[in-house]
């Protein structure tokens, strides 16, 4: 994980914590791939989750140890989502790393569980967003006095203007849990209103990642996440979907992508093409 305030407190005894990948102002080049090194020879291999508030610099650290390792068993995860949608994702995934799952099957199923993460916010301002669609109207609607809205940026954008009689976003149609994390907004509309429209069978609160003010344009918010609890739901979940094998790395994958080399999934018509290809006027082999 690119930053400690990511990692979620485990859900059981059994859920492992998560590795900090330092960025580049914390620590050396030659240490980080020293630490790096550490983690495969102990784990074998390495997802390393990278939020898209990540700072460049950081990133290219990351791809860096991954070149001068040369190791095709670190995978470099790309998530958009809100910084508490990502401390949950990781979370998600730490506790199927200690599944029945092979690496590649885990990292490719965090584009999967994101699908079941409504990740927004309450803020009393909209006119600094840029990460979900606003209308003109609504960034001018933003400047009255006491306004307050509610934004849902995954698994799809939704902006609500707060106000009597008014609808919140469309939440889960599954049961689920509800993660709270306060800044500077003094409010309970997302407690009292949204927890009862979604149908959450349980609220928590966490305290607000560093980069959530940035990230939403705003410190006066509420961020909340809703998201799967059951570990045995989200393993049966994963467990459902077809596995694939990568037809560059090698790597078991679910979906259209590998999580390791980013290679798209190869169509099984193309597969079919492809092997004739190769095959086709191929010296016979030895002994035949």
């Amino acid at each position: 994980m690119t930053s400690a305030d990511l990692v979620l407190p485990p859900t059981d005894q059994q859920t492992p914590t998560a590795a900090l990948l330092q960025a580049p102002e914390a620590q050396p080049l030659d240490r980080a791939i020293g630490d790096m090194s550490l983690l495969l020879e102990q784990h074998g291999h390495v997802i390393a989750v990278c939020p898209t508030g990540t700072s460049p610099a950081h990133e290219r650290r990351l791809h860096a140890i991954r070149s001068v390792l040369e190791s095709d068993r670190i995978a470099l995860l790309k998530v958009d989502l809100p910084p508490l949608g990502v401390a949950v994702l990781v979370r998600q995934l730490r506790q199927l790393s200690i599944c029945d799952f092979s690496p590649g099957v885990v990292a490719s199923a965090a584009r999967l569980l994101t699908h079941y993460i409504h990740a927004g916010a309450l803020l009393n301002s909209v006119a600094r967003l840029d990460r979900v669609p606003v209308s003109l109207k609504t960034h001018a609607r933003s400047w009255v006095p006491g306004a307050t809205f509610a934004v849902l940026a995954g698994p799809g954008p939704q902006l609500v203007r707060i106000g009597p009689g008014v609808e919140p976003p469309a939440g889960p149609s599954y049961a689920s849990h509800l993660l709270i994390a306060k800044g500077q907004l003094t409010s309970d509309w997302v407690r009292e209103t949204l927890a009862p429209a979604w149908g959450v069978q349980a609220v928590q609160e966490s305290a607000l990642p560093s980069g959530s003010p940035q990230w939403w344009g705003t410190g006066k918010l509420v961020e909340f996440v809703s998201f799967l609890p059951d570990i045995s739901v989200i393993y049966q979940l994963v467990s459902s979907v077809r596995r694939e094998k990568c037809h560059w790395c090698g790597m078991e994958l679910i979906g259209d992508r590998c999580g390791f080399c980013s290679s798209p999934l190869v169509p099984p018509e193309k597969r079919m093409r492809l092997v004739g290809a190769l095959t086709q006027g191929a010296p016979a082999p030895p002994g035949s």
